[in-house]
């Protein structure tokens, strides 16, 4: 691997101004906001453009961030990957990915989180990975166990939405399980 921020099929990269319309394009539909987090009223075009802006501006590092993944074969906004609420004294950190939904269904989630994974242990020194999951999103669930995450508990009625209390399943994966499956970098 001469890049650990490519794959096969997409690479991630720190956020342009011009992400603006991807971000939008993410926050378009009611259910896939559900599926990710809290739905929030609509936003102006500007909002976003300042918000991507903003973000395009920080400075790489730090123990949270978000980046872009793009599809190699076109250049093509496909999604965002994030990284945060980092514990460096317990060596855990937590990730998510939300894919546009025409870029669904082609293995640019699994690989975008690979690579978050693989950034993280090999270079940050972390020994764990967590994520939260919504009891009902069937696909996020399956994306994580399809890369080795176990389920390490489930904290019922725990967020409110959509009308009625949710579950959300807590899944992990550890630096030596991911090793398992997957071949360290080389410094060559």
């Amino acid at each position: 691997m001469s890049d650990m921020w490519n794959g096969e099929k997409v690479r991630l990269r720190g956020v342009e101004p011009d992400d603006w319309v991807g971000f939008r394009d993410l926050a378009q539909n009611t259910l896939d906001v559900r599926n990710a987090g809290v739905v929030d009223p609509p936003r102006s075009a500007e909002s976003f453009r300042s918000w991507t802006a903003e973000r395009a501006g920080r400075p790489p590092g730090g123990d949270a961030f978000r980046l872009v993944v793009e599809t190699l074969a076109d250049h093509a906004f496909a999604g965002a990957v994030t990284v945060g609420e980092t514990d460096r004294r317990a060596g855990r950190f937590r990730t998510g990915i939300e894919i546009v939904r025409d870029h669904r269904h082609k293995g640019y989630a699994a690989e975008a989180t690979e690579l978050v994974l693989t950034y993280m242990f090999a270079e940050q020194r972390y020994n764990k990975c967590e994520v939260e999951v919504y009891a009902f999103n069937d696909a996020s669930l399956s994306l994580y166990r399809r890369l080795g995450f176990v389920e390490e508990g489930r904290l019922r009625q725990h967020e409110f939405f959509a009308g009625n209390y949710h579950d959300v399943v807590l899944l992990g994966m550890t630096a030596a399980e991911h090793w398992a499956t997957h071949q360290q970098p080389s410094v060559r």
